[in-house]
């Protein structure tokens, strides 16, 4: 991966991030987290990973979905790019799945201080 497309992907991250943050009209987009940003080496796709604090993915997936081309025209916007990548949504589980190993790995530590 070239290092413009790193710089590109971790401005993205920082400048859509804000963007969720101070200019959401809806409450689900206030409260997403966009934990990564991946994008293509021909800049056709920018895969862009969320989470969040509580609630179902679905509105969260709906709601980023409904203002995609409002969200691509900002970040074109801040990006000041003439091509602007199409923008993919996916919810990035890593959060929940330490949570969970999380949870195995303290109900261990009580059933072996029960033995003892």
């Amino acid at each position: 991966m070239s290092i413009s497309i790193q710089r590109l992907e971790s401005l993205a991250l920082r400048e859509l991030s804000l963007i969720l943050r101070q200019d959401a009209k809806n409450n689900y987009l206030a409260n997403i987290t966009v934990t990564e940003v991946r994008i293509t080496k021909d800049l056709s796709y920018m895969k862009i990973y969320y989470t969040f604090y509580q609630g179902k993915v679905e509105n969260y997936q709906k709601a980023l979905e409904d203002c995609k081309g409002y969200l691509r025209s900002e970040l074109a916007k801040k990006l000041k790019a003439r091509k602007m990548p199409d923008l993919i949504f996916v919810h990035d589980e890593a959060l929940e799945y330490g949570n969970h190993i999380n949870e195995i790995l303290s109900k261990l530590d009580i059933k072996k201080e029960t033995e003892e």
